[in-house]
């Protein structure tokens, strides 16, 4: 990853968050969830987006990269689960997989852009334990490309 897809990414995030306010019960009503990429996608970049909506929370996704010889246009599916990264549950509490075509941003087109909703609130998400985690699609092998915990 390129500094400059680095700072396209880092852009948008700023973009989405940069209206940050607490909610009613003084918590940050956006959350910035930074994602590790995967042995199947080492050295590439991430991050999530949380931003709560009252009873649902949407979920913006910046992805760097992917691995070479992926299929375009590209298909990520994302989940919520529980527990931590290095040790995920053994079923996702969350599936968020109705669309699962990411869009490419940036000038360069430095990465790709993947928006979904959750119906839960962004507290409950932040109390929990819960962890993002993207996945390729079944037909690059449905590896895990990405993980992050929303703390």
């Amino acid at each position: 990853m390129t500094l400059h897809t680095w700072l396209l990414l880092a852009g948008a995030v700023l973009a989405v968050t940069g209206c940050a306010s607490p909610g009613d019960d003084g918590q940050r009503q956006i959350l910035d969830v930074p994602l590790q990429a995967t042995r199947y996608n080492a050295g590439e970049i991430a991050r999530a987006t949380l931003v709560g909506q009252g009873e649902r929370t949407g979920i913006t996704f910046f992805v760097g990269g992917v691995p070479s010889g992926t299929a375009r246009p590209v298909h990520l599916y994302s989940f919520i689960y529980p527990g931590r990264c290095t040790q995920l549950g053994s079923q996702p509490a969350w599936e968020m997989n109705e669309i699962v075509l990411a869009t490419r941003i940036g000038v360069a087109q430095a990465g790709w852009r993947l928006n979904k909703w959750v119906e839960v609130p962004l507290a409950q998400l932040r109390g929990g334990r819960y962890s993002l985690l993207v996945r390729a699609s079944p037909i690059d092998g449905g590896r895990d490309l990405f993980c992050g915990e929303i703390d």
